[in-house]
C-alpha cells in the first residue's frame, strides 16, 4: 500500500533516531506524515518533511505526559485511526502505566505496568530469564549499601567484567566525569574506583556486574520482534552488529548490522515472549559466548530498537506489522523473519571498512555493499535537502568519534 487509504495517523513519542526510523517506515508504507512529541528538537528529525515535531517541556514525566495525551485525545478526528508508538524507554514506561486509558483513544499495543517493571529493570529481567530458560551471562548484583560499606565486593568470575545500571531510566539523569552507558573493566582497581563515583553522583538503584563474554562487536546480535494482541509472535528480525559507536556516552549503539537468520535464537525468543504473555515491540541485545556456544541475552527494551530500521530494510516494515495487527485485525499466521539481504549502516561505509574487524562476516557485508544492497535510517532521498545535508554532516562527525575513541578488542 503506497498511500494513506487507511486514514491512519502515527503519533510517535520521542524525537530521536528511533523516531525517524519509525516515521520513515510509516511514510514508505502509507505515504503518511507522522506527528512526534518530545522534550527537545534532535538532529535526526530536524528539517524533515516526514515527521512533524512538537516540543513540550517535561513531557517525559507525569503529570505533563498524561495531561498532554488527554488534551490531544480531545482534538482527534473521529474518522482517523491514531497509532501511538513509543521511541524511548521512558515513554514506554509511561505508556505502560497509562495503557488502559490511552487505549480508549489510541491504537497502541504495550504491556501493563506490572510486567514492564519485571522486564524493564535488568535485575528483575534476569529473574524472568531464569524462570523461562532464556540464557544470560553470569551476574552479580551490587547495591548502594554494599559499596558504601567499604568492604571488598566478591565476584564469582574473573576480570574483565561488564558493569551497567539496572535502572537505565534513572541512569539518564546521572552525570559525572567518565560516565558511560556501560563499562568494560579490566581490573579490580578500575572496579573499586568506579563504584563509589556512581553512587556519589546520585544513582540509587542496583548495578549489574557480569562475566564479560569475550570477543569483539561481531559476536553481538540484536533481535527486534513484534507480538500481536493475541500474544503470538508475528515478526522476528535478527541482526548481526559488526561495529558499535565508540563514544563513551553512546556505547551499545550499533553502526553496522548484517541481517541473519538463526533458528536457535528465533525459538528461544519466541518461546520467551509467548510464555510471559508479551505484546508489542521488543528489542533484545545478545552476544555469542564461544566458551559454551550459546547466545546470551543482555537486556530487553520495551520498544523497537534505535537501529530497528534494519528490519524495514529487510522486508519487516515496522509500520506494516503494527497496522496489520491493530488496524486491519489480521489473524496471526506465518511469522515474518525478513529477507536478510540488505546491510544497515549507521555511519559512512568507509567507517565500517576501516574499523570493523576482518572476518567472514565483514566479507559478507562488503559483498552487499559492492552490490548496492545497503541502506541507512537517516539519509532518505525523499526527505528535504536540508535534512539530508544535516545527516551527512552527522556521519562526518561519527568518523571523528572513531578517530578519537575507537579501541579494538
Amino acid at each position: 500500500m503506497n498511500n494513506n487509504t487507511l486514514n491512519i495517523q502515527p503519533i510517535l513519542l520521542g524525537t530521536d533516531f528511533n523516531c525517524y526510523g519509525m516515521a520513515r517506515s510509516f511514510y514508505e508504507a502509507y505515504g503518511v506524515k507522522s506527528i512526534a512529541f518530545g522534550i527537545e528538537a534532535m538532529a535526526p528529525t530536524k528539517y524533515s518533511k516526514i515527521v512533524d515535531v512538537h516540543i513540550i517541556d517535561n513531557f517525559e514525566s507525569d503529570p505533563t505526559f498524561i495531561e498532554t495525551m488527554r488534551s490531544l485525545a480531545k482534538k482527534l478526528d473521529p474518522q482517523k485511526k491514531y497509532l501511538l508508538v513509543s521511541c524511548g524507554d521512558g515513554y514506554s514506561e509511561l505508556v505502560s502505566r497509562h495503557i488502559d486509558e490511552l487505549q480508549e483513544n489510541f491504537l497502541c499495543n504495550y504491556i501493563h505496568e506490572d510486567l514492564f517493571n519485571r522486564l524493564g529493570f535488568k535485575q528483575s529481567f534476569y529473574e524472568v530469564c531464569e524462570e523461562y530458560g532464556l540464557p544470560y551471562p553470569k551476574t552479580k548484583l551490587i547495591d548502594k549499601a554494599m559499596v558504601e560499606s567499604g568492604q571488598p565486593i566478591d565476584l564469582p568470575f574473573d576480570f574483565p567484567v561488564a558493569l551497567k545500571p539496572s535502572n537505565s531510566i534513572e541512569w539518564l539523569n546521572i552525570h559525572f566525569e567518565g560516565r558511560k552507558k556501560a563499562y568494560i573493566l579490566d581490573s579490580r582497581a578500575e572496579f573499586d574506583a568506579l563504584l563509589p563515583k556512581i553512587y556519589q553522583a546520585g544513582y540509587t538503584d542496583t548495578l549489574i556486574c557480569q562475566d564479560f563474554i569475550p570477543g569483539d562487536d561481531s559476536n553481538m546480535r540484536v533481535v527486534n520482534a513484534y507480538v500481536g494482541r493475541d500474544h503470538k509472535v508475528r515478526m522476528i528480525c535478527l541482526g548481526h552488529p559488526l561495529l558499535e559507536d565508540p563514544a563513551p556516552a553512546s556505547v551499545g549503539n550499533y553502526m553496522t548490522i548484517l541481517p541473519e537468520k538463526n533458528e536457535q535464537i528465533f525459538q528461544n525468543i519466541t518461546h520467551f515472549l509467548e510464555k510471559i504473555n508479551y505484546v508489542g515491540f521488543a528489542d533484545f541485545d545478545l552476544k555469542y559466548d564461544r566458551r559454551d556456544g550459546i547466545f546470551k541475552v543482555f537486556e530487553i527494551n520495551i520498544r523497537q530498537g534505535r537501529s530497528s530500521y534494519y528490519c524495514t530494510l529487510n522486508g519487516c516494515n515496522l509500520a506494516e506489522v503494527l497496522v496489520n495487527d491493530l488496524v486491519l485485525n489480521e489473524p496471526s499466521g506465518v511469522v515474518n523473519y525478513g529477507k536478510a539481504d540488505t546491510l544497515w549502516l549507521g555511519a559512512n561505509p568507509n567507517v565500517f571498512k576501516k574499523y570493523a574487524k576482518d572476518n567472514e562476516y565483514k566479507v559478507k557485508a562488503l559483498e552487499l555493499l559492492n552490490k548496492g544492497q545497503y541502506g541507512t535510517t537517516a539519509i532518505y532521498k525523499k526527505d528535504t535537502l536540508k535534512h539530508t545535508l544535516l545527516m551527512r554532516y552527522a556521519f562526518y562527525l561519527i568518523n571523528k568519534k572513531y578517530q578519537k575513541y575507537f579501541v579494538q578488542r
